[in-house]
């Protein structure tokens, strides 16, 4: 932990002194509605799925303007001031200046784990949802081939699809990707597929 004790985190902060003061902290943490919320670790299996999902992104982004960050970059949701770590974020936007967040990210990807579930699914959904550079926002189970893909469409609403099962691909708006649960779950799930 940082200068600031451990007391210091129950009192609400605001954004300057969190961002001071998450430049400087031993864990990442994320701001909520004014309060500082310590970030579990993950697993190895969580770590694998959000790496795979990194690669290919990474791969398809390759001689384009958008780049793909891992989980130590944060979104700012600026409507609410808050700020969140995404397992994979994707950004184009060359307004977002800052070295540490995200304003415009255009993909948005969290692998679900049992302490994060419920958050991923309604608070940062509806969170995330009102970023108007967001196309997609992805969420990934940990326990099993299934991924559900939450995409704006045309007329500005959100949409959802649910996919279950390794022989299933989807297109990935952002990045512009096919992408195959197979890719996404590679050596996590290969003998299913066998």
């Amino acid at each position: 932990m940082s200068a600031l004790k451990q007391s210091s985190l129950d009192a609400p902060m605001s954004e300057q002194e969190y961002l001071d003061f998450e430049k400087n902290a031993d864990i990442r943490h994320e701001l909520i509605d004014g309060q500082v919320i310590s970030m579990a670790g993950s697993s190895r299996q969580h770590n694998a799925i959000a790496g795979n999902v990194f690669a290919h992104c990474h791969s398809a982004l390759k001689g384009k303007t958008c780049r793909v960050y891992s989980s130590d970059v944060k979104v700012r949701v600026s409507h609410r001031k808050n700020y969140y770590y995404p397992d994979v974020v994707v950004g184009c936007s060359v307004d977002d200046s800052n070295e540490y967040y995200l304003e415009n990210p255009c993909l948005i990807v969290e692998v679900l784990s049992s302490s994060t579930a419920k958050r991923d699914r309604t608070e940062k959904l509806l969170s995330y949802m009102n970023i108007p550079s967001l196309q997609a926002y992805l969420l990934v189970a940990q326990d099993r081939p299934e991924v559900d893909l939450f995409f704006r469409s045309p007329d500005g609403g959100w949409d959802v699809q649910w996919f279950e099962g390794l022989e299933l691909s989807f297109q990935l708006p952002c990045v512009q990707t096919q992408l195959s649960l197979a890719e996404i779950y590679a050596g996590i799930f290969s003998a299913l597929s066998e």
